[in-house]
Formats: structure tokens, C-alpha cells, sequence
């Protein structure tokens, strides 16, 4: 029995979110609704009928869902709070709300600061991204449904000075630290008091491939940390096919399988010193 709900992507399967979400039922605890193209026709929003069947779904799988906002969350240049990103974050979480979502995934959009912006510039943009923050916030029902995902190729502590002033959840996506050459673990310790949801994927020349592709001395301390700080959110296999999808299930079951083989055998060792020791 894991402490973490196990989850997915809607869209494992060649097909539409609702079909995903008929396939994984059984599969897995938790589903990542990623949502894109709202505006477009058509797009990929559920229809209000939409999410009533994904909550009948959830209730009699006893699945719960986290939300990935279509845009990374900013403000307009200058201060706009009527940004697309807002709009369309306020747009997916009306829709969504009646699903009670176990977290909003969200990135925040540093890039235009993120290399070599003036300490002016970065001190802007962290108070645009609080503010931003806590616009989203209340359409969430609350700044602890937003989890802040940090993003590959952004420095470690790009979203710190953010975060440490507005009580978000964190979205700790080891697949992007993987593929930045990091330690997930120093990282993961940290954020882990505040972390709703974790994302695990491979990395086979880019990243959300198959875990199999990761060796089991980066995926097993990963998961051995998980079990051992009792980390009872949610893990999304963020992997999108569904080759990807079992072999990934499969390597986490095989990781498992030896952590649990190695505490018997240490718990076994310890028996025999105690024995030993009378």
C-alpha cells in the first residue's frame, strides 16, 4: 500500500480527455486534467456535461483530479491583471471547480528575467508573480489548491522569493531536475512540508518518457525518500502514450519491489545482532 495517490495525464490513450479518463479509472488514484487551447474551437475544455461524467467518475472510482493550467501565470507588462494567462486561468478553473480539484498545477512565466535581468527588473517581476498569485488564489478557493511547478532550464531558486511570501503548495517535477543534470533529493527534502504533487518522468534524449529509461540509482532514492517522509500527496507518472504509461508503472513497481526486498533484509540483519548480542 502506497502512502502517495498514484496518478497520470489525460492523455495516455489516442483520444479525448473523457475516453482517458474512462481507460485509467481503474489504473491509477489521481488524474492530470492538462488542458490547453481554450479559446479555440475546438478545444479541450470538458463541456458542463463533460465534468458531471468525470465527477460521477471520480466518485465511483474514488479518483481525484489536479488541473494544469493552460498558460504560464504572469501579468501584463504593465501590471494588467486582465492578462490572457489570468483569463484563462480564471476560464479552466470555473469549469473544473465542481471537480474539487486536489491542486491547480501552475508555472510562473520568468523568462524574460530569468538570465541576466537587473535586480529592478527580477524584484518587479516577483511582485507581479505574488500579485498574480493572489488573484489565481481566490479562484482556487484558496493559495494552498495552487501547486508552483518549478521548470527546467530556470535556475533552482528561481521561484523562492515567490513562493516564501505566499502560502502556495509546490508542484516539484523531478523529471525536470533530472534533465538539468540536479540532484533531485537536496531539492526535493526542501519543498517536500509544502508539496501537493510530485511529477515523475524518464529522460531519453528530452524529457516525459518512460521511467524505465532511469537507472535505479536515480529512481530508487527518489522513491525511498517518498516512502520514508510519508508523503501522502499526489505522484503523476507525467508521461503521455500508453507504452510509456505501463512500463513506467512497471518500473515503479520493480523499485518498490527492491526497496521493500532491502528493508526485510535489513530488518533480518538487525534481528540476528540483537541475537547475537543477547
Amino acid at each position: 500500500m502506497l502512502p502517495f495517490r498514484l496518478g497520470t495525464t489525460s492523455y495516455i490513450i489516442p483520444d479525448d480527455i473523457l475516453p482517458n479518463v474512462r481507460f485509467l479509472a481503474d489504473k491509477v488514484q489521481d488524474i492530470e486534467l492538462v488542458l490547453f487551447e481554450v479559446d479555440d474551437s475546438p478545444n479541450n475544455l470538458p463541456s458542463p456535461e463533460g465534468v458531471a461524467e468525470l465527477a460521477a467518475l471520480a466518485d465511483a472510482h474514488a479518483l481525484t483530479f489536479t488541473v494544469h493550467l493552460p498558460l504560464d501565470l504572469r501579468l501584463g507588462a504593465d501590471g494588467d491583471e486582465g492578462h490572457v494567462s489570468l483569463v484563462k486561468a480564471k476560464q479552466v478553473m470555473g469549469r473544473t471547480r465542481a471537480l474539487e480539484p486536489w491542486a491547480y498545477v501552475i508555472h510562473l512565466d520568468g523568462k524574460d528575467v530569468k538570465d541576466g535581468a537587473s535586480p529592478a527588473q527580477l524584484a518587479q517581476w516577483q511582485a507581479n508573480s505574488m500579485r498574480a498569485l493572489d488573484i489565481v488564489a481566490n479562484w482556487a478557493g484558496g493559495p494552498e489548491r495552487l501547486a508552483v511547478e518549478n521548470l527546467e532550464r530556470y535556475p533552482l531558486a528561481f521561484i523562492l522569493p515567490v513562493i516564501e511570501r505566499v502560502p502556495v503548495s509546490r508542484c516539484v517535477d523531478v523529471g525536470h531536475l533530472w534533465l538539468d543534470g540536479h540532484d533531485p533529493l537536496p531539492y526535493l527534502l526542501t519543498a517536500l512540508p509544502r508539496t501537493r504533487v510530485i511529477h515523475l518522468h524518464g529522460i531519453a534524449g528530452r524529457d516525459h518518457k518512460s521511467l524505465a529509461y532511469m537507472p535505479p540509482e536515480k529512481l530508487n532514492p527518489v522513491i525511498e525518500t517518498l516512502l520514508r517522509e510519508n508523503y501522502a500527496g499526489v505522484v503523476t507518472l507525467e508521461v503521455f502514450g500508453e507504452e510509456d504509461f505501463h512500463s513506467s508503472k512497471l518500473a515503479l513497481e520493480e523499485t518498490l519491489r527492491k526497496l521493500r526486498e532491502n528493508q526485510a533484509l535489513e530488518e533480518l540483519r538487525e534481528l540476528k545482532e540483537q541475537w547475537a548480542n543477547g
